[in-house]
Parts: C-alpha cells; sequence; structure tokens
C-alpha cells in the first residue's frame, strides 16, 4: 500500500486538505474516542502538517494519517508532535510508526540534535518507548483521557 506524504505549512493547505484534516481529527479524537474538546487551536497556524494520502480505486485520496510538529517555543520548550492519527481503515498496518518517524526526521533535519515532548495518551506508551521517547511525567487527566508526557532526546536520534 503505498502513500503519498505531504509536508505542509497552515499558510500553505488548500481549503480541501484542512477540512479534510480537520474531519478526520474529529472523526478520530472527538467522536471515536468520545472525548468533548477544542481541537482546532492557534497551534496548527503554527505547526508543519504532514499528510499521509492514499489513492482510492476511483483516483480521489483519501487522508490516511496525519500529525502535526510544532517548533520549539510555541507549545513547549522543546519540538513538539501532536493530533498524530491513522484512519480507522488504516490501522494495525506499521503506518503509525512510520508517521512518527517521518514527524521525527523532519525536526531532526530543521532542528538537528533537537528534543521532542509529546502529551501522549497513556495506553500508547510502549508505542512511543519503542520509537525512543521516554515519560517525564506522571500520569494526569486530558480531556477525560489519561495522558503522560514523554520526551525524546537528542541522544536517542537514530
Amino acid at each position: 500500500m503505498g502513500f503519498e506524504w505531504q509536508w505542509k505549512k497552515y499558510s500553505e493547505l488548500s481549503q480541501s486538505e484542512l477540512y479534510e484534516i480537520l474531519k478526520v481529527r474529529q472523526a478520530v479524537f472527538v467522536v471515536e474516542q468520545n472525548c468533548v474538546y477544542q481541537d482546532i487551536d492557534e497551534l496548527d497556524k503554527e505547526a508543519w502538517h504532514l499528510l499521509a494520502l492514499s489513492k482510492l480505486d476511483s483516483g480521489a485520496s483519501v487522508l490516511a494519517a496525519y500529525l502535526r510538529v510544532i517548533l520549539p517555543g510555541y507549545k513547549y520548550n522543546e519540538a513538539a508532535m501532536g493530533r498524530v492519527l491513522v484512519s480507522q481503515a488504516f490501522r494495525g498496518t506499521g503506518l503509525g510508526k512510520v508517521l512518527v518517524k517521518k514527524g521525527m526526521a523532519y525536526l531532526e533535519s530543521e532542528i538537528p540534535k533537537t528534543a521532542i515532548r509529546i502529551s501522549a495518551q497513556q495506553y500508547l506508551t510502549e508505542f512511543y518507548k519503542e520509537l525512543g521517547f521516554v515519560t517525564c511525567s506522571s500520569p494526569y487527566e486530558e480531556d477525560g483521557i489519561l495522558h503522560v508526557e514523554m520526551i525524546r532526546n537528542s541522544e536517542s536520534v537514530n
């Protein structure tokens, strides 16, 4: 299964792309996880957005996976990755690991030796540990879901 990977700044997103991103984020984070929270925030305007697009037989593309990266100083002192998702139809394929690795590689190319901080849903800590992240906070509730902060120091970069 091949994907077209696109990095875009907020200002480079078309209305259709932004609509699709927000629609899929809402489907995953609000509806599927039954979590009422303000998904759209000012950080979207400061972020770089990674889209993994999959072509349908019809020739149309669908958003298979997505994340955003935020440079240091906007959310944390470190660089950040967030809104990491794989659309339901593409789960269980390893796409999530590829997605996060692409996010890490992008940050390493833009800011060599940077640390990356994430706010991870607690049940995903093993997934992120496999990618070099370590837990750096106690569990806390965010929007009704237990989270932990995790960090990947530049020494963890492969």
